[in-house]
């Protein structure tokens, strides 16, 4: 096969139908495409992708320093090491490695750009899926007996609007992050990001540079660490061992580090409060770190923030950045102006307010002819939904790398979909238990949770309807998994049997306090501020 632009496939006829089809061609999606096809040879298999390159995130975001949040060997595939010097990557390295595994493991070849999926709609009689799909030429359909999605949390068309007063009356440039021009000049440029995540804390030190200044000018503060962005451990190891040993060292010490930095915050909040805190006051004067880095919840209620070789607090200590805490007032014509009066001046402003969060790639579904409503359903160990047959998802970590649960997912729906060809069963549907007390897929305090959390699948009380947000636990009981526990299983050709309906979720939960930020107002511009899209 031939390739006209690195991850632009040359179209071919998507086929009529596969036994697999995975939706998205980032992380997501090739990893789960390898473990399937890993662990089933000659299984047929095709994989959409909206847009009309593969990588997903990593080609879509172009702003300035745009890298990991996590270090790579951790977010990379455990099947194919990370070999960079750097931990934490830049995008287009990231990017590079998505689209060689993809080559390398012959999944490019599989690869359907511009082709989006829509809808799915299933039938217990034929036992499959019939997909529509839209593509340049029009809409398409392909029937699957397996559906994997791998398409990601947020819209890739749409980003979050925080909805600002007066922004029409602001004289300079406005850009979101997700859609920057690459012909913008910021230099000589006076810069506001508003924002405190990680889009923030990383679009700041990029800019400082070549701008004039750049001020983040955040409601609340965020938890923000210094990281190396090379690590002298795994430097040292490459020396003697090869990238699969380095790569599980590197795993083990960087998982451990996150482990014990988690599970204090949950056990001894105060005590994991300090240990961020005092790393921040090595790096910026005590007033700074007091006034603009002391946020008013425990660290891991929200994500922390990675700072690369400090080079955040070395734009702030050289006068090149600046933060400004406040609640912004609106837009005016020389910047913004804040509710205590003050104003600060930009020629640029960047809103780092995050994005838009979309269930499931933006598909619907129905099943038998019935919509799935999916606020009121259980989500099965976070990877398939209570009712829905044969599709499973991913769903990752909010307190670590994506790929760590991404991984664990695909590998079990590897084996699901092995113990099905194996014993000749065509359904798989998970069957909710009587008397589960529902709880939220996502368990952060964060407004952009806790605005759209009904809306999402729930978790339920027992095992295997719950969802730890801890690798080792979901390494050793996705280990032990019991591929019948719960589920509702049907033999190939098998005509009129009605599927079991199980228990439905309650559509709305009584959610635990909130951190301060959770009034869901235009001030609130956490850098992950989300909202829900069907």
């Amino acid at each position: 096969m031939t390739v006209e632009t690195p991850g632009t496939a040359v179209r071919r006829a998507l086929p009529e139908r596969v036994d697999v089809l995975v939706v998205g061609a980032g992380l997501s999606g090739i990893g789960a495409a390898h473990r399937i096809r890993e662990a089933n040879p000659g299984i047929e298999l095709a994989i959409l992708e909206a847009r009309e390159v593969t990588g997903g995130t990593w080609d879509l975001f172009r702003y300035p320093g745009v890298r990991s949040d996590s270090d790579m060997f951790t977010l990379s595939f455990p099947f194919r090491p990370w070999e960079g010097r750097t931990s934490i990557a830049e995008g287009g390295d990231i990017l590079d490695y998505i689209r060689e595994t993809a080559q390398e493991s012959g999944l490019e070849e599989l690869i359907h750009t511009g082709h989006r999926a829509v809808a799915a709609s299933w039938s217990s009689d034929e036992q499959e899926w019939t997909v529509e799909v839209e593509t340049s030429a029009g809409r398409r359909q392909v029937r699957a007996g397996f559906v994997h999605l791998g398409s990601g949390y947020y819209s890739y068309e749409r980003a979050h609007d925080a909805g600002f007063d007066g922004v029409e009356d602001f004289r300079g440039r406005v850009i979101h992050p997700q859609f920057w021009p690459q012909d913008l000049d910021h230099t000589g440029q006076r810069v506001v990001v508003i924002g405190s995540g990680a889009t923030a804390v990383t679009v700041v030190p990029a800019m400082a540079d070549t701008a004039a200044h750049v001020t983040m000018l955040q409601r609340t503060p965020s938890y923000v660490f210094s990281q190396p962005g090379v690590d002298p451990f795994v430097q040292r190891l490459r020396r003697r061992l090869s990238p699969a040993a380095v790569q599980k060292a590197a795993r083990v010490k960087n998982l451990g580090l996150q482990y014990f930095l988690y599970e204090l915050s949950r056990r001894r909040p105060q005590a994991a409060n300090k240990i961020a805190l005092t790393q921040l006051r090595r790096n910026l004067p005590k007033d700074i770190v007091d006034e603009h880095f002391t946020p008013p919840y425990d660290v891991w209620d929200q994500r922390l923030c990675a700072v690369p070789d400090g080079d955040l607090f070395s734009a702030i200590r050289r006068g090149r950045a600046d933060v400004v805490t406040g609640h912004i007032d609106r837009f005016v014509p020389e910047g913004v102006r804040l509710t205590d009066g003050r104003v600060v001046e930009a020629d640029i402003i960047v809103t780092a307010t995050g994005l838009l969060l979309q269930l499931l790639g933006g598909m619907e579904f129905t099943v038998d002819g019935e919509t799935v409503p999916m606020e009121r359903a259980f989500a099965y160990r976070g990877l398939m939904l209570a009712g829905v047959p044969n599709v499973s998802m991913t769903v990752g970590y909010v307190n670590a790398s994506w790929t760590l649960r991404a991984d664990l997912v695909s590998r079990y729906v590897a084996s699901l979909i092995t113990h099905m060809r194996d014993r000749g069963l065509g359904i798989a549907v998970p069957v909710a238990p009587d008397g589960m007390t529902a709880g939220p897929i996502l368990d952060l305090t964060a407004g952009y949770v806790q605005r759209v959390v009904a809306a999402f699948p729930k978790v339920g009380d027992r095992a295997p309807w719950t969802m730890p947000q801890n690798y080792v636990k979901d390494k050793i009981a996705f280990a032990r998994a019991d591929l019948t526990a719960d589920m509702h299983f049907v033999p190939v050709g098998a005509k009129g049997e009605s599927l079991p309906q199980g228990a439905a979720a309650p559509a709305e939960l009584a959610l635990p306090g909130t951190s301060s930020n959770v009034d869901g107002s235009p001030g609130d511009v956490r850098d992950e501020t989300l909202e829900v899209v069907r």
